[in-house]
């Protein structure tokens, strides 16, 4: 759930702050606000690859697949590139769709924890079925953060003959 509350509170943050007149944000596209959100989102998943919840989530992974703590090390290094490259304008479209691959393929894991109500940090995790609707939404929020344009397309003034 701490994933979630983060993509949107920064979402939301950036949004008030802009509306309140924040200068730096002025004219800025709420796309990028969907990647810095969801870059912060993945900032604090990808810690959690290498901190004290690392067991827990080397628990998740499904026995079919071997290495579990290998896993765990590359999916950690994949979420902090892909957090670094929706920061990059060039890598964002790159960074978006390597993302929503990652938790497509990282969703059995999050299906047997669910399954199997393992708990991350001491906490329960999220049941499988609002687990799968956040899932979609990060799926969204990331392909949306890669190729959704930043700016509004001006339309050029038409001469009228």
């Amino acid at each position: 759930m701490a994933p979630l509350i983060v993509l949107i509170t920064v979402f939301l943050v950036l949004s008030i702050a802009r509306a309140a007149g924040v200068r730096s944000l002025h004219g800025v596209s709420w796309v990028l606000f969907v990647r810095w959100a969801l870059a912060a989102m993945f900032l604090l998943t990808a810690s959690a690859h290498f901190g004290s919840r690392r067991p827990d989530l080397i628990r998740m992974v499904p026995e079919i697949f071997p290495n579990p703590e290998l896993l765990v090390s590359l999916t950690g290094i994949a979420e902090l590139a892909g957090a670094i490259g929706l920061l990059i304008p060039r890598l964002a479209p790159y960074a978006g769709a390597a993302l929503a691959v990652l938790m497509i393929a990282m969703f059995p894991a999050n299906v047997r924890a669910a399954r199997e109500q393992l708990t991350i940090g001491g906490a329960p995790v999220t049941p499988l079925v609002p687990r799968i609707f956040m899932q979609v939404l990060f799926i969204a929020a990331a392909l949306v953060a890669g190729f959704w344009p930043t700016h509004s397309a001006q339309r050029s003034p038409r001469a009228i003959s």
